[in-house]
């Protein structure tokens, strides 16, 4: 017996549309190559090990990529990396191209961290589960670059807003 009517697709998109959320450029490097989508669904899982998840979308051409690699990087961006943000999610298809729009500093393991990243987390790849659409990466946290400095880059209502331009008009 159904108790309720499904949700569609499209009320759940608009109202995830209204959940503000930290903006990441997620990237991977190792033997089979190097590339980085743009994800707000991101968030800590455990801090034993300190282990972190990412949303991907399955049908991404990058996806094979990511598991072959079996580690990412998840950078958490400034309102600086606006350009950056758009040219990870999409608007920029080639590659090489979106690497070359930010500076890049290498882990140990190899992963590339973005230089002036809020934070970014460089993580081996423990479990990919296909949920749906998307593959949700679990990440166990191997090495951290942080800085104490910067506002985190903001996405709500479909749009990217700089953090203390958000906390200014909340207080309106």
């Amino acid at each position: 017996m159904m108790l309720h009517a499904p949700v569609s697709q499209a009320a759940f998109r608009n109202a995830m549309a209204r959940v503000c959320a930290p903006v990441n450029i997620i990237t991977t490097n190792g033997p089979a190559g190097r590339g980085g989508f743009t994800a707000t669904a991101m968030c800590p899982v455990t801090d034993e090990p300190p282990t972190l998840l990412v949303c991907m979308n399955s049908r991404s051409a990058q996806t094979a990529l990511f598991m072959e690699n079996r580690r990412f990087c998840v950078n958490v961006l400034t309102g600086d990396h606006k350009d950056l943000a758009g040219f990870f999610a999409g608007r920029e298809p080639d590659m090489a191209s979106r690497f070359a729009a930010g500076d890049w500093v290498d882990f140990a393991s190899g992963n590339q961290a973005l230089a002036d990243a809020i934070v970014s987390f460089d993580c081996l790849l423990k479990e990919a589960r296909l949920v749906g659409t998307h593959n949700i990466l679990i990440g166990e946290v191997v090495e951290i670059r942080a800085r104490r400095d910067g506002h985190a880059l903001l996405y709500v209502d479909r749009s990217f807003v700089n953090g203390p331009s958000l906390a200014m008009a909340l207080e309106q």
